[in-house]
């Protein structure tokens, strides 16, 4: 028997006889209330794994803010205020998500993905079309400051009434300190980016030369002798003033003190060599010569707006190139998917006969070529199509001097088809596996109605296949759009144009001229006019894929 209060989760036998009296009007026993069943609560975990949890979630967290606090403050001290905001809130964020309650579960799981997105996709984006609006290039890749102390060490001569300093080299970590003792016997240590300061806790022998500072590791003499490059390239500034000189060594025992021929002015912002010529800034981020157009060396990263897009387009080495370039890759790209598409169908075709044996060996066959990756089968190609030892002239064509890599029009064709080779193999998969999935009873309905082969796959197959293909084929665009391993490896971008002294050439597409700009060999390295051709590629590929898309709309009303 049960009481009115009493709560009944579960039946057992019993309480179905209770039920049954109730529902047929049995009064002899009270019936129970039946409430609604509610489940179980589950029980926790175990404790060890669920603490073993916790104890891992705090290690990793802890790391994490013990790296966040080391980097805050080593760009607190080059004064990079900005990333140490974001380095804080970024670190704030991760510890507030993966401390919080369970409510914040989804976050846990999306928080490392966004966070790797912000900083490998996001900031670099970001990052390059900053570049693209300065002047950032070799000669100008760092501060005013920097500039300064570059051009006022530069040139310069020993002092003739310097003093000589005895010294000792020190080293903490990888950085190497000259530890220097001055007449007086005042010791001080510096290095290239920090000037001469006191240090009253130096070990000394007993001459009074100052010979080790704790915390740094003093060089013996073969450590000296192997590192001897690096010891007398040292130039430590006697102050924060560039105009006081710097020390140097040639033998890293005595150092003496040296002295640039341009002295620099700070109120006036200027340096004046010893003929009396003034260096100005000519807000280019550079000094040059008061009404005159030299210039001194290292200048400095300054904001420069739409001077990169503007340089592209009408600086006469630049400009012409740049067109032909852009022609060359958007047609470079139209035949390379057309190319590849066309063989990838026809070869799908043939090997999706139904009647045909050996299919998958002779797919494994065709698919070869992928296996292989773009740049060795470049490099590989680029030895087959030598004009003088290559396979292609002394051994398929006996002995021909045919100049497949460089003449403009052979090269291009070469690369076309060594492009094709590569190619064809990823649209053989993709035609392939979209001809498999086309229903059957419409190919035969067509047959019965005496359609061709050529009008079945003309009205019929081409058409469905589109439907799931062609957004491949846009992305195959825009991949050959910057296909820079097939061009680098094979033919370097060569041959050269004439009516330019850029290393620019006639198989060159626009990422590897912008690698040529950004990073080649036998001119300036231009990085920020890399970054505004870089944006030139993305508004061309985007504008192409917008109304690639847009016309492909069409094909959706196909069933």
């Amino acid at each position: 028997m049960t009481n009115d209060d009493d709560r009944v989760d579960t039946l057992d036998p019993s309480d179905e006889v209770a039920i049954d009296q109730a529902t047929t009007g049995d009064t002899a026993s009270p019936a129970p209330r039946i409430r609604p069943w509610k489940p179980a609560k589950p029980e926790r975990a175990s404790g060890s794994s669920g603490l073993g949890g916790l104890i891992a979630k705090i290690v990793l967290l802890g790391l994490l803010d013990a790296f966040a606090v080391w980097t805050a403050f080593v760009m607190v001290g080059l004064h990079m205020w900005i990333p140490v905001i974001v380095t804080v809130l970024v670190t704030g964020v991760i510890n507030w998500v993966y401390l919080g309650r369970s409510k914040r579960l989804p976050a846990k799981y999306l928080a490392p993905g966004v966070f790797f997105l912000l900083l490998f996709q996001v900031f670099v984006v970001v990052f390059s079309g900053y570049i693209a609006f300065t002047n950032y290039s070799d000669g100008h890749n760092s501060t005013k400051e920097d500039a300064v102390a570059s051009i006022s060490s530069a040139g310069a001569k020993r002092v003739p009434d310097s003093p000589a300093y005895q010294l000792s080299v020190l080293q903490r970590g990888a950085p190497l300190y000259l530890l220097v003792t001055a007449p007086d016997g005042t010791a001080s240590i510096g290095t290239t980016n920090q000037p001469l300061r006191p240090v009253s806790n130096a070990e000394k022998d007993s001459t009074g030369r100052a010979t080790g500072v704790p915390g740094y590791r003093s060089l013996n003499l073969s450590q000296v002798l192997d590192q001897q490059d690096a010891i007398t390239s040292l130039k430590v500034p006697v102050s924060s003033n560039p105009n006081d000189g710097f020390l140097r060594t040639d033998d890293a025992s005595t150092a003496y003190v040296y002295k640039s021929d341009l002295t620099y002015d700070a109120k006036a912002d200027t340096f004046t060599d010893t003929d009396g010529i003034v260096y100005a800034d000519n807000g280019k981020g550079e000094f040059q010569q008061v009404g005159g157009t030299k210039t001194l060396s290292p200048g400095w990263k300054i904001d420069v707006g739409f001077q990169n897009f503007v340089k592209a387009f009408t600086n006469p080495q630049l400009a012409g190139p740049l067109w032909k370039v852009i022609i060359w890759t958007f047609v470079f790209a139209f035949l390379s998917v057309a190319t590849t598409f066309a063989l990838g169908l026809f070869l799908a075709m043939v090997l999706n006969h139904p009647r045909l044996r050996g299919k998958k060996i002779y797919r494994v066959l065709v698919i070869l070529p992928y296996a292989f990756p773009a740049f060795l089968s470049g490099l590989v190609w680029a030895g087959l199509l030598n004009p003088e030892f290559g396979f292609v002239n002394q051994v398929l064509l006996g002995g021909a001097q045919i100049p497949w890599l460089t003449d403009p029009w052979l090269a291009r064709l070469s690369v076309i088809g060594v492009n094709l080779w590569l190619g064809y193999p990823y649209m053989f998969l993709v035609c392939t596996g979209a001809l498999q999935s086309l229903p059957e009873e419409v190919d035969e309905a067509a047959r019965v109605d005496g359609a061709s082969p050529w009008r079945i796959f003309r009205s019929i197959k081409l058409p469905l296949l589109l439907v799931s293909v062609a957004p491949l084929l846009i992305a195959s665009f825009a991949f050959n759009f910057n296909n820079f391993n097939v061009i680098y490896m094979l033919t370097k971008g060569w041959p050269r144009f004439t009516d330019t002294t850029l290393d620019i050439g006639s198989t060159d597409l626009l990422i590897t001229m912008v690698y040529k700009v950004a990073f080649g060999q036998g001119g300036a390295r231009d990085y920020g006019l890399a970054s505004a051709l870089s944006i030139l590629i993305f508004i061309l590929i985007a504008i192409i894929s917008i109304i690639a898309f847009r016309k492909t709309k069409a094909l959706e009303e196909i069933n």
